[in-house]
């Protein structure tokens, strides 16, 4: 019982699925459960991912087997994705592009990552993560429909656990008081670590079996090294991380993980 409130805890935190009324009583909440509910990001990216999949998976079936029909798929799954988890990760991906590409200066750029309004830097970064997002998957679709339907799975299990590696690795510098990330960010404790390794191992593992080995240390390889990219630009930019950073790093090997496949693909 306290596994399934952990995971509609970590649902209700990273997606637009309500958790309300009675339900919302009987999960409760406290710092410490928050905590506890980072060992099922990966499990929320698993439901992410087979909305995905099946938005993608539907239109290739049901679309005519012409040139643009994987375009579509891509763009329409990436869309759900966006409807389902309310952009939270885009979102923060933009205040980081911001607040890095605003300024030199690391706290002017931790202020402006905590502006709520969108600069240039943003509205770039957006554009062109939703660019190589959207012609990946085209890509993978028009090799093969059930390396797409795949890829989207593994991709959004594995671009949710990494996150929780950034917070082992470096300290929590946003803003304490006014920040939902900071209860989570206190601590991961190994627990958690090892329920989201579990979540990755379920994605891993069927997509081994269904794809074949490369299918998936490639993309593991290099959402590593995405990972060991952000990691390195946070300590050397902002001395630590911030929620924004998770999202960044999320969508950052998102990308990594498709570019990867698609690689392997080749």
């Amino acid at each position: 019982m306290n596994a399934l409130r952990h995971y509609l805890l970590a649902l209700q935190f990273f997606t637009r699925v309500p958790v309300t009324g009675r339900l919302a009583a009987w999960v409760g909440y406290s710092p410490a459960m928050l905590r506890a509910s980072a060992a099922h990001f990966p499990g929320v990216g698993l439901l992410v991912g087979l909305l995905a999949a099946a938005v993608a998976g539907g239109l290739l079936v049901l679309l005519p087997p012409v040139g643009f029909a994987p375009l579509v798929a891509a763009v329409l799954s990436t869309v759900a994705t966006v409807l389902f988890t309310g952009a939270l990760h885009e979102d923060g991906l933009a205040d980081v592009a911001d607040g890095l590409g605003g300024s030199q200066d690391r706290l002017r750029a931790l202020e402006i990552m905590k502006d709520s309004r969108t600069g240039a830097f943003g509205v770039l970064a957006l554009v062109l993560a939703v660019a190589a997002k959207v012609s990946l998957l085209a890509l993978l679709g028009s090799i093969d429909a059930r390396m797409l339907v795949a890829a989207l799975v593994l991709a959004h299990v594995l671009s949710r656990g990494w996150p929780l590696v950034l917070i082992r690795l470096l300290p929590y510098v946003g803003d304490a008081a006014g920040s939902k990330a900071k209860p989570m960010a206190e601590a991961i404790g190994g627990g958690a670590l090892a329920g989201a390794l579990a979540w990755t191992a379920l994605a891993a593992g069927a997509g081994a079996w269904l794809q074949g080995p490369a299918f998936v240390l490639a993309p593991l390889c290099a959402s590593a090294l995405a990972l060991a990219w952000m990691a390195r630009l946070f300590r050397r930019r902002l001395q630590g991380f911030t929620g924004d950073c998770l999202g960044a790093t999320q969508q950052v090997c998102e990308l990594a993980c498709y570019l990867g496949i698609a690689l392997a693909a080749a």
